[in-house]
Order: C-alpha cells, then structure tokens, then sequence
C-alpha cells in the first residue's frame, strides 16, 4: 500500500515539474528569450512543489502530534452463558468439532450454563478535559466492564454515561483531568475531494486482559472524502440510521470504530463507523458519522437522556415517473403518502393515504430521504406546518410532530406492524407497484420485517390478505378488527395460498 501511495506522489511531482518546463518554454517563445532560461523555471516549479509535499507532510505530522494523544482505545467485556460448545450428533455421534474446542479450552472448555467472556476492542476520541469521550454506540453496548487506554499507556475503568442506538454514538467517562481534547470541525461544509485523515487506537489491548499489545500510539491513515450523504443497509439492527455518512478512501480497520476523521486543520469531522468490505479488510471504502449530527446530541448523550427523534407516522415513497403522471404532476418533488398511521400525529392532523407531501416546515421536500432526516430532527412536540396536495388540490395543515417509537414498539405496538407486518390499502399506485389488480379487495402487504412472525410464514411483499381467521378483511379497519381478535397462531388467507403467522415473543 505504501509502495502505491509513493508512487501516486512521485507523479504528481513529476505532473508539477513538467508542467514548469512547458509554461518556462511557452514564455521563452512569447517574450523571445533564449530557451536555456527555461532551465531556471523548472527548477522553480520542483522546489515549489517540495516545498508543497513538505507542508503537507507537516500537517499530517502535527496533527499526529496534536490530535493523536486525545485518541484512545476502548477495550469490553461482556459475560455471556454458555449452552453447548459441542453436542452429540444422532446419526454421526460426537460433534465433529469437539477435538478442536478441547484443543482451544484444555480441560476447562465450557459446557452447558457456564459462563465465559467475549471481548470487543474499538477507539474513541476525547472532546472534554474532564474525560469524556465520544465513541460508537455498538462499541460499548452490552459491556459489563469497559477499559480505555490512554496513548501514555494509563488503563482507566470507563463508564456510559449515555448511549444512542440509532444514531450508534455513545459517550464514556474516565476518572481523569486535564486530558487533551481533539477540536470539533464543521461537517456541514465538506465538500467530496478534501482530504481525510482518519485516526484510531486499535490496537491498546488486544484480547483479554494481560495478553501482549502492538503499541498505545494511535494509527493515522490519509485518503481524502470520497463522497457525502451516503447511506448503509441497515442489515442486523433495523434501529441504526446509517444516513447521510461520509465516505472516504482514508483507511478504517477493524478496531478503528469510534475513532475521529480529520480534516487538515487537526478538527474532527466525523466519527469512523464501518468499512464496506468482502474481506474483512480496508478495501478503500469507509464511512464515518458527521459530527455535525453528534453535535446535536451530544448534551442529551452526556446528561444520559433519552435521545428524543421526531416522528410523523407515514409511510412514503419517492415519486416516481408513473406516480406523477397519474397525479397530474407537473414534478417529482415531494412523496407519497401510501399509509398514515393509526393514532399517529399526521392521522390526528388529517392526514389522508395518497396524499402528496410537497412541503414540511416552510422548506420544499425532494424526496422520502430527505422527509425523514428532516422530521427526525425535528423538536418533539412542536406544531410545523405541512402542504399536501389532495386529489389536485394544495392544502396545509399543522401537524405536532411526535416522538418516534422504538423499532420494537413500531412492530409489536403498532396494529399496522402487526407480529412484523406492514400492510396498507390498496390504493392504485401499490396496485402498480406490485402487479395487482386495483379492484382486488383485502390489505397488501408493503413490508415484512426480517426474522420475524410474518417473514418465518413466508409472507412477502405483495401479498395481498384478505382473510384472517375466517374473518373477511377487504379493508384497513377489517384487518385491524381481525388482529384485535388473534389469541395464538393465526390463519391467513393470502392472494398466494393460507399461510400460518405463529405467535412471536
């Protein structure tokens, strides 16, 4: 990698030094001087350009210096029980893989009900002299014990002091004073080709207490902002928003999760989150939370409050081409409200299935993305005004904007969510999205969330219920009556067959 980086450089001294030479005979040409002269000029533009490589390395290396020993490594903890390591096969006999964890434990392998400890290891950065330190959520969650190395190689006990799920940022505290502290930058101003230095402590402690270690000096990495507003699948933790991360070719290795990402002032300008990688390894592909959003809830996460986000109760799409044309638009800005919520704060506002949202707040709406990240960071209980247009008519109402639910309680409480179903009428526009004739009567499925009841059934999206229970649902308040009645397992009759939704915990 090394090689590769040194060989990009000396290109680009060489790009600069050439470029002396073509500009010193050009000159030469146009004021008739001899092109010996030339000479002179080339050598101006190598120095220039060393001297431009030497202040670049300056400030790579003061920023190493400076920002450097307010990174640290964050080591857990976490005591799980053991069931098995190894069981008895029925037809093969003994676990095929019981010589290999007797091998790895030794006499004192686990069996069933013991407990044994899994260790994490990530970095952090230190934003207050007292010692607080901004981190990943998913770096500390679950920890029973938490260990922070200082780049001098003091080793403190730290303690969550709050933690946001969504956002995956956390603050910890050390029992330490006067400890250097990185500068928090402006992340609203990036713009994609700046550079990106990425620091991080991976490497304070590795593994479980006592074992050897490479070092308490952070790494530093260099690369420059790929790209911004870029978004990640939310794949195991439905309740992380990994939206409108910065992308950056800076290298972020595992261990790295919570160390800050730089610009060339020395000012954090994002947290280092995840690396889109098929080799467990840094393929040129990091992201990093902007520090523009930790701002945000920073107070609440130091205080320990509950970080309160705003919440609507829509469920909406982008505009697409066939949508607008059915509307009459004469744009695709803005979305589609293909369900409103029960009880929810837009159905209280009135709030109608297929509506258009142009508008929320006085500010233009692009798009369903941009709906949801400025709702979300909306104030609870704050009345904002939202322009619709309703069967071609524009309207305004005034909406409180409520706090959003937890994932759990969105599934589990919602009778639009119901055992990890999302369903809707059957308007026109979900009868072309997904094949259906709009005379069909029943509720269509819009979403099923993984490893749920309805996904273990094998409902999908698309499916069209029309009958729980030997109860008839043609309706949204039918299919809602019919949950209300589900006692166990439940009978649903789909446009695809009977399918059996199971009880979920």
């Amino acid at each position: 990698m090394k090689r590769r980086l040194l060989s990009v450089g000396i290109f680009g001294c060489a790009l600069v030094a050439g470029l002396g030479v073509f500009v010193g005979w050009l000159e030469a040409g146009l004021a008739g001087i001899k092109p010996e002269s030339t000479t002179t000029v080339a050598a101006q533009g190598s120095e220039s350009s060393r001297a431009l490589a030497d202040s670049l390395e300056q400030a790579f290396m003061q920023i190493a210096q400076t920002v450097g020993p307010a990174v640290v490594s964050i080591s857990t903890e976490q005591i799980e029980q053991v069931q098995r390591y190894y069981r008895v096969h029925p037809f093969l006999g003994q676990e095929p893989f019981e010589d290999f964890f007797k091998d790895f434990f030794g006499e004192n392998m686990p069996r069933g009900g013991q407990e044994f400890k899994r260790f994490g290891l990530g970095s952090g950065v230190i934003i207050d002299e007292r010692g607080l330190i901004l981190t990943n959520e998913h770096v500390v969650a679950d920890a029973d014990k938490i260990t922070v190395t200082l780049s001098d190689g003091r080793e403190l006990s730290g303690e969550v002091k709050g933690k946001d799920p969504r956002s995956d940022l956390a603050v910890v505290k050390i029992d330490a004073k006067k400890l250097p502290v990185a500068r928090l930058g402006n992340s609203d101003s990036l713009k994609t080709g700046q550079w990106a230095i990425a620091l991080g402590n991976p490497f304070g402690i590795i593994g479980a207490a006592g074992s050897d270690t490479l070092g308490n000096e952070p790494t530093l990495t260099v690369g420059v902002v790929s790209a911004l507003q870029r978004r990640l699948p939310r794949l195991a933790r439905a309740d992380r928003d990994y939206t409108g991360l910065i992308q950056t070719d800076a290298a972020i290795n595992p261990g790295n999760s919570g160390g800050p990402l730089l610009n060339i002032q020395g000012e954090v300008i994002g947290i280092n989150v995840a690396i889109l990688t098929s080799s467990r390894g840094f393929e040129g592909v990091g992201f990093a939370i902007p520090i523009n959003r930790a701002k945000g809830i920073l107070d609440a996460l130091i205080e320990g409050r509950k970080v309160l986000y705003g919440w609507l109760g829509i469920q909406i799409q982008d505009i697409t081409p066939d949508v607008a044309e059915y509307y009459g638009l004469q744009d695709r800005a803005g979305v589609l409200v293909y369900q409103v919520l029960a009880d929810s704060p837009a159905q209280k506002a009135g709030m109608q299935d297929g509506d258009i949202l142009k508008s929320f707040d006085g500010a233009p709406v692009k798009n369903a993305r941009e709906l949801v990240d400025v709702v979300s960071h909306a104030k609870v209980g704050r009345k904002a005004q939202v322009e619709i247009v309703r069967e071609g008519k524009r309207m305004t109402m005034n909406v409180e904007v409520g706090e959003r639910p937890s994932e759990n309680e969105l599934a589990d409480g919602s009778a639009d969510s119901w055992r990890g179903l999302q369903v809707a009428e059957l308007t026109p526009q979900l009868a072309e999205r997904f094949g259906l004739s709009p005379n069909d009567a029943g509720v269509v499925v819009t979403e099923v969330k993984p490893n749920s009841p309805a996904s273990e059934s094998r409902l999908q999206p698309g499916d069209l219920i029309n009958e729980i229970n030997r109860i008839p649902v043609q309706s949204l308040g039918d299919y809602r009556q019919a949950i209300s009645k589900v006692q166990g397992n439940a009978l649903v009759r789909t446009n695809r067959g009977y399918v059996v939704v199971k009880a979920g915990p």
